[in-house]
């Protein structure tokens, strides 16, 4: 079963003519945005599509797909936010870093002169973490028009935008609790988590392909988030699982990658709230129709809840 239909849009690009990875790569990662608009990137992969062919391309390899094909010329995961517009909208709606970090996705697919510049849909973004406040709703769209609108100045391009065509799952998040041990220092508490959760899901093949702790990053920047006592984000990545959805005809999908799965716990509580949307958003999002890589998103979905549970977790 699904939930109502969004008459929404699912996901905006910019197509531009020819090939701009280079100077993509060099304004924003030389902090063009931070300057501008007040987004910054951490954390970010560029030319994904290369570690592709290290990985699958080589006979030599474990990972040799004898199937291998070229498919793109670039794939990059560009993870960004704006620290001060975010603030307040974590501190009434904490869900909404299932997307902070967001991607801005740039690709091109190896057949074709285009590159394409683009993220999900703010939207959609908070159809999908269940943030219903009107206030944070309209602040968070809010926050992307500078962003778009450098994109389009900068790079140019004819926007295209993808509404949704499918139902979103009726639980499009996965959330857990931890018990959290007030026994101990809090930052002990998380030291030993993280560390237990890299190791994990390291052990299952996945790549720990980002980190953002908001609670030291508002602590830098002088702004109150006494509201939680820790406040981080990762960002995870199964190689294989991308290699065949991102390289085989579905680059687009990599709006969602790396999943953010964030972590925090409110000030003197005795529970540690866990979440990120299911890969089943991505079929709808994405239009994805393809069962085998339907298959896929089905396999990390179970996977991803049984490790949480081998954790601890209990889903919620």
């Amino acid at each position: 079963m699904s939930s109502v239909l969004f008459a929404a849009t699912a996901l905006r690009f910019n197509v531009v003519n020819g090939d701009i990875g280079e100077k993509y790569d060099k304004l924003v990662l030389g902090l063009a945005i931070e300057n501008r608009v007040g987004f910054s990137v951490s954390d970010p992969h560029e030319r994904i599509n290369d570690a592709y062919e290290k990985h699958y391309a080589n006979p030599k390899n474990p990972d040799y797909d004898m199937y291998w094909k070229r498919n793109l010329d670039n794939l990059g995961f560009f993870p960004m936010d704006n620290d001060v517009a975010l603030h307040d909208i974590l501190l009434t709606s904490p869900q909404v870093a299932g997307f902070q970090p967001f991607n801005l996705l740039i690709y091109k697919k190896s057949d074709e002169n285009k590159t394409y510049i683009g993220h999900i849909d703010p939207n959609t973004m908070l159809d999908i973490t269940g943030v219903t406040n009107a206030k944070d709703r309209a602040a968070y769209v809010k926050m992307f028009d500078p962003l778009d609108t450098w994109v389009s100045k900068i790079f140019g391009g004819e926007v295209q935008t993808t509404p949704m065509v499918q139902k979103l799952p009726v639980k499009p998040m996965i959330t857990f609790e931890f018990a959290v041990d007030r026994s101990i220092d809090i930052s002990s508490f998380t030291d030993a988590f993280q560390d237990k959760f890299e190791e994990a899901f390291e052990e299952k093949h996945y790549i720990i392909a980002g980190f953002k702790n908001f609670k030291e990053t508002y602590e830098d920047l002088e702004m109150p988030f006494n509201k939680y006592d820790s406040f981080f984000v990762y960002g995870l990545c199964h190689l294989t699982f991308s290699y065949n959805l991102f390289n085989k005809g579905r680059p687009d999908a990599g709006v969602f990658a790396p999943c953010a799965m964030y972590c925090y716990i409110e000030k003197g509580s005795n529970k540690m709230i866990v979440g990120m949307p299911r890969l089943a958003t991505w079929v709808s999002v994405v239009n994805i129709k393809d069962k085998t890589k339907i298959e896929w998103i089905k396999k990390i979905d179970k996977e991803l809840v049984l490790i949480m549970k081998s954790l601890g977790a209990k889903e919620i």
